[in-house]
């Protein structure tokens, strides 16, 4: 009996231990099953160039770079990213085309400029389009409180949207005569920012002003005049009074809410529901010297794009842009827009489901037509100062917005189970035309010339 207890006493001990190391050889089999199958979801390139920066300026639309970085994207790829903020958009250009940057966050407009003649040259490429919408036309609490009596009312007395520059032309006729310049700002001369305030003015008949060789401030014949001011110094220039409106991204319409300075009074969303927004900017050389880092980059953008428009992910998305390395905003201003709303005058939000959208509509896909509408301003506001063919829009975009860099990109990405062939688009490139402007003229890229002809202020071709 005593034999058998001490031989018990011994080999249950041992059978512990045997199972024990059992177990965890299982459980090690199963984290390398596990591991195993989460590195087959990305299939990653031969990656060139695999140390890069990326450059920002902060805005809630800069979120697929911090996503991609945040939730592992760029791991996945074989990519190790910095992204730095930037301190204006002129800067974010230089570094990009002086190679200091390897690729950023830009103004749909530069790369189309940096091709067409207007401003600095160069060869530069879009293979992806960072949001739709996202802006707003935000004015001081003087000239709201003007404006105002202008503008329709519901039956429980609130503004009836989209409120049209009509509004504000009474505004500016009392300012003219009292002798005072009206004046607003935009974050930059081939902004969205700034032909989204051109437009929402020329709609009403108020004449935003020209551009021309001599003048590049675009004042000639203007009402109003725009000028340039960085995107988080808006609100405090609006306090100061040196401009009394401006067209801005967020968090900064938001933030003269928060401040009590201003009211915002349109959205881009109303002036052209779903235009595209920012998009992320490459040069010509280092896409050709880099092609499998260019689509590998393009496929992690596409996962954070679709990332950010998944249910439930946006209160999170609010917490990495409130960090001091990306937008650096309370997260209070940045979930007014981000989570499905927007306030106009302070305690009148509204329901605003698209006012960010990082993925849906084929956003994130760089349409030719989309950069089509860029030159089509810029030739309507004297930027591009002599009449083109319509055979020449076409041309000049195919070598700025590359479409054929993103398919591949999302051709892996279906591979792999990361997005459904579905939201691949059917496309050769072009949108239908479309008349979701808020002074209902159609626009049709692959007739550019009749849209610019058919404005009533501006250059005809």
């Amino acid at each position: 009996m005593k034999t058998l207890i001490k031989k018990t006493i011994f080999i249950l001990p041992v059978a512990v231990l045997l199972f024990a190391c059992g177990g965890k050889e299982k459980k090690k089999e199963a984290d390398v099953e596990k591991t195993a199958a989460e590195v087959s979801k990305t299939k990653q390139l031969e990656i060139e160039k695999p140390q890069l920066t990326f450059g920002f300026i902060k805005l809630t639309d800069m979120a697929p770079l911090a996503i991609a970085k945040e939730k592992g994207f760029f791991e996945d790829e074989g990519l190790f990213v910095s992204v730095e903020a930037q301190s204006n958009w002129k800067n974010v250009l230089d570094r990009v085309i002086d190679g200091q940057l390897d690729g950023s966050h830009m103004l749909a407009g530069q790369p189309i400029a940096a091709g067409a003649g207007f401003g600095r040259q160069a060869e530069l490429v879009t293979p992806f389009s960072m949001d739709l919408n996202g802006n707003g036309i935000t004015v001081s609490n003087d000239v709201w409180s003007k404006m105002k009596a202008n503008v329709p009312k519901d039956a429980d007395g609130k503004p009836i949207h989209p409120i049209k520059a009509d509004a504000l032309k009474p505004v500016i006729a009392d300012y003219k005569n009292s002798g005072k310049a009206f004046k607003m700002g935009m974050v930059f001369p081939v902004s969205t920012h700034n032909y989204e305030i051109r437009y929402w003015l020329a709609a009403a008949g108020i004449h935003p002003g020209m551009y021309t060789a001599e003048n590049v401030q675009g004042q000639i014949d203007a009402e109003v005049l725009l000028s340039v001011t960085p995107p988080p110094q808006m609100p405090a220039t609006l306090e100061a009074g040196t401009i009394y409106g401006y067209c801005v991204g967020e968090p900064w319409n938001q933030q003269a809410v928060f401040k009590g300075i201003g009211v915002p009074v349109t959205t881009n969303y109303d002036i052209w529901k779903n235009n595209p927004e920012k998009v992320f900017v490459m040069t010509k050389k280092f896409v050709d010297e880099n092609p499998n880092t260019a689509i590998a980059v393009t496929k992690a953008l596409i996962r954070a794009g679709k990332w950010l428009d998944e249910p439930g992910n946006r209160a999170e998305a609010v917490k990495i842009l409130s960090m001091s390395q990306y937008v650096g905003a309370d997260e209070a201003v940045l979930a007014n827009s981000m989570t499905g709303t927007f306030e106009f005058e302070k305690g009148d939000k509204r329901s605003m489901p698209d006012f960010n959208v990082f993925y849906k509509y084929n956003a994130t896909y760089p349409f030719y037509s989309d950069g089509i509408w860029f030159l089509t301003q810029m030739r309507r506001w004297g930027q591009i100062p002599e009449a083109k063919p319509a055979e020449w829009y076409a041309e000049t975009i195919k070598d700025i917005y590359r479409p054929d860099i993103w398919k591949k990109a999302a051709e892996l990405l279906v591979a792999e189970g990361n997005i459904p062939a579905a939201d691949i688009p059917d496309t050769d490139g072009y949108k239908p035309a479309t008349t979701d402007f808020i002074d209902g003229n159609s626009y049709d890229a692959k007739d550019p010339v009749a849209y610019i002809n058919s404005f009533k202020i501006g250059n005809k071709d």
